[in-house]
């Protein structure tokens, strides 16, 4: 009988154990080969070479038109970049970063006496954005900003030094 309550307890431990959901899924499709951004239709492409594997919409920084110039300016960089970086311990859920200052927009920044910014990510809302009901969009600091959900997809497939375009 003993032996019975204890295998009872295990097996429910390990039902319970497998309905956690975790926020870290495993893709296992075709490599993502680039990214593509584009601004104006706001529509983010992920690509293995020319064939698109999945569209997401998304929001941007909080002045989304134009090439991101300065720190706080609240625009999203244009032009070609890499993912540098994963957080898994991202406030905006799970987060990839984009190499954004390169060397010419941190000259240009420097040439008109401000600083470029950085800390550029593809994240997720995050509890803080997530269940707000009246956000608005564009409501970055020039970052692009899917749902939580979708950022557990986008982490998932993309790696670190994956190339994304972000056109206007």
């Amino acid at each position: 009988m003993r032996f019975f309550k204890v295998f009872a307890a295990l097996a429910i431990l390990a039902i319970l154990s497998g309905c956690g959901s975790s926020k870290f899924r495993t893709y296992r499709g075709p490599e993502v080969t680039m990214v593509h951004v584009d601004k104006g239709q706001r529509i983010m492409r992920l690509l293995h070479n020319d064939k698109v594997l999945k569209t997401y919409r998304f929001d941007l920084g909080f002045a989304p038109v134009g090439h991101k110039e300065f720190e706080g300016d609240g625009k999203t960089p244009e032009g070609v970049y890499f993912i540098d970086r994963r957080n898994p311990d991202s406030k905006y859920h799970l987060s990839l970063g984009i190499s954004y200052p390169n060397e010419a927009d941190v000259a240009y920044a420097l040439s008109q006496g401000k600083k470029p910014g950085g800390d550029i990510f593809i994240h997720g809302q995050g509890p803080l954005y997530a269940n707000m009901k009246n956000r608005r969009p564009d409501w970055t600091w020039g970052c692009i900003s899917v749902s939580d959900d979708e950022i557990e997809e986008i982490y998932s497939m993309i790696r670190t030094g994956t190339r994304i375009v972000i056109t206007p």
